[in-house]
């Protein structure tokens, strides 16, 4: 690209315009220095601040609503590749499901159901509906709409548990 631009300008001048380097290395011995350092030790020299680690911030409700979502829409694919594993392999889903419903299991299997299933229904409507008016979409909204999102699927979920 140096090379396009410098079309124009003696060949001698060209040739040492192209030529780049993306590190000057003084000694071998500096070099093989440099490599034993790791990213903080090297920050710490140059007197720069590393940033610190994902977990210790606190994540804005809007931003857990959003994981949760795609959690959630993973889970579901999930779920739905193993029946239709367990289909293609001779298995019978139904029958599964039905000797689930009559055991002890079966309020953790209605939750693990209904939960993602919720979840992921309610924030797919909010997703719809900020996209059919963008102009709703502001700040505050969008973490009222988040805190709506996770109401709605616990109450939807408490009402399918019991189912």
């Amino acid at each position: 690209m140096i090379a396009l631009r410098t079309a124009h300008r003696p060949l001698a001048l060209r040739q040492h315009l192209t030529v780049s380097r993306h590190m000057t290395v003084i000694s071998s011995k500096s070099a093989a220095e440099y490599k034993k350092q790791n990213y903080t030790e090297r920050m710490e020299k140059k007197g720069m601040p590393v940033s610190p680690h994902v977990m210790i911030y606190a994540f804005p409700v809007v931003a857990l609503s959003s994981i949760t979502v795609r959690i959630t829409g993973v889970a579901l694919w999930g779920g739905m590749a193993g029946v239709a594993a367990m289909s293609v392999f001779g298995g019978d889903p139904a029958l599964l499901a039905a000797s689930i419903g009559d055991s002890s299991l079966a309020l953790p299997a209605k939750f693990c159901v209904s939960f993602p299933l919720a979840y992921h229904f309610i924030g797919g409507v909010r997703h719809a509906y900020w996209d059919a008016t963008p102009e709703a979409v502001t700040n505050e909204a969008v973490e009222k709409a988040s805190y709506a999102v996770a109401g709605g699927s616990v109450i939807l979920t408490g009402v399918a548990c019991m189912l």
